[in-house]
């Protein structure tokens, strides 16, 4: 299969179950959900340990793309398993993955696009990165530094505050615009009109 003709492969970084839905860890999937919603897809589980929904994203024409929407169903930090499993079965190359996840040093709600990098503490983006090397995309949503002396990790795994609450929609809306953008049209152009 030609590079041209192999799909985009959108990963929302979460972790599996109920009781994490609604936490900040967990805004990739979210963006995965709304990114399913948006090409009328459902979710079905695939025997990489991740749920996966295909179909296609962008206007008609040369930007319309084929793209494989992914949530691995294995906890955060052992993303990269199901990743490179998805990568491996739809021939995919590195740099049509874009990982869609929460991002500690950016101030929420703030998106930030980049192709590569480090994985900054972030335990989805350190297994990935294991697996498939730093060259991939990521759509970096922030959720800004936890308050006073909470952990990291407790922070991260609860839920938006009633304040952030009220623009999370807004903001799910925005990521996944923002995804859209960066296989539509390129890196490039996303980072101008989403990196704020």
């Amino acid at each position: 299969m030609s590079d041209d003709a192999a799909p985009w492969l959108i990963v929302g970084l979460g972790n599996p179950g109920p009781e994490y839905a609604g936490n900040r860890h967990n805004i990739g999937f979210m963006v995965a959900d709304l990114l399913a919603e948006r090409i009328r897809g459902k979710f079905k589980a695939h025997k990489a340990r991740a749920q996966v929904v295909e179909g296609r994203i962008g206007p008609p024409g040369p930007a319309n793309r084929r793209v494989v929407l992914a949530k691995p169903m294995a906890y955060m930090n052992l993303s990269g398993g199901p990743v490179t499993a998805l990568r491996d079965f739809y021939k995919v190359p590195t740099e049509r993955i874009v990982a869609v996840h929460d991002e500690l040093d950016i101030d929420y709600p703030t998106l930030r696009l980049k192709l590569g990098g480090g994985d900054n503490g972030h335990n989805g983006l350190k297994s990935m990165t294991k697996s498939l090397g730093p060259d991939y995309h990521r759509v970096r949503c922030g959720i800004g530094r936890p308050p006073g002396r909470m952990q990291v990790a407790d922070f991260v795994l609860k839920d938006f505050s009633s304040t952030e609450r009220k623009e999370l929609d807004w903001f799910v809306d925005r990521a996944a615009d923002a995804v859209e953008c960066l296989i539509s049209e390129g890196l490039e152009r996303a980072q101008s009109a989403y990196n704020t």
